[in-house]
């Protein structure tokens, strides 16, 4: 479904923790991260279409989420025509985007990257929410930029972060001598603690290696645009 401008109707999903951290998946068998998105079907609203994409790509219902804000407009990025399948040429020139910021009310084990059976997803990790857009395909780092710009100001509060800035204190990892923690994501766990499907794990948290990602059996590029670069989201 494309807009007489070539267009194509799509979502995007800023979703934070309480430290208002965000979400941020590593596309199936590649080296780009991105947030999830995915197309508006005919008959959706943006946000029926966000909350069917929320469940498909991270394994939420709206239950596990509260709805912050949205873009007031649509923001919109081109596909280069290497990207694009070759019957699509001519008449498809990219997507505009209504994008959402929610917060998880869940927890981290809600997160399902296998909730159905054409992951988008093979790892996933917590972010600082300005997060490095040189790991993002290069098309859609403007539209990242904007919609982190556009909905930085209705970020939640952090009261607990705030005392602890105001007092001086400031948060350590592992701050427990002697207690044996991993990393995952920027996340904290005992070892015997099961991690959420499709989480990325990092045995070594003093290690400058990238963090090891365990990557889903079977699993292959599914973005119809491209075969041969990392693709865009749908």
């Amino acid at each position: 479904m494309l807009d007489r401008d070539g267009f194509r109707p799509n979502v995007g999903i800023i979703l934070l923790n309480q430290k208002n951290q965000v979400f941020w998946g590593k596309r199936i068998r590649t080296h780009s991260w991105q947030f999830p998105q995915g197309g508006i079907d005919r008959g959706e609203t943006p946000e029926q279409a966000m909350y069917r994409e929320l469940h498909e790509e991270v394994g939420l219902h709206p239950n596990h989420v509260r709805l912050v804000a949205r873009t007031r407009d649509w923001l919109r990025y081109e596909v280069p025509d290497r990207y694009i399948r070759r019957d699509a040429r001519g008449h498809y020139k990219g997507q505009k985007q209504i994008w959402y910021l929610l917060q998880l009310v869940g927890h981290d084990w809600d997160l399902n990257l296998r909730a159905t059976n054409h992951p988008e997803f093979d790892a996933w990790r917590w972010n600082d929410y300005w997060v490095p857009l040189d790991v993002v395909v290069e098309f859609k780092r403007g539209v990242y930029e904007m919609a982190l710009t556009e909905l930085a100001r209705f970020l939640p509060r952090n009261e607990q972060r705030n005392r602890y800035l105001r007092s001086g204190m400031r948060a350590r990892d592992g701050e427990h001598a002697g207690s044996a923690m991993f990393r995952t994501g920027s996340l904290l766990v005992n070892p015997g603690m099961e991690l959420p499907p499709g989480a990325s794990f990092d045995p070594d948290p003093q290690s400058s290696r990238p963090m090891a990602l365990q990557e889903l059996p079977g699993s292959s590029a599914l973005d119809t645009e491209s075969s041969s670069v990392p693709p865009p989201a749908k």
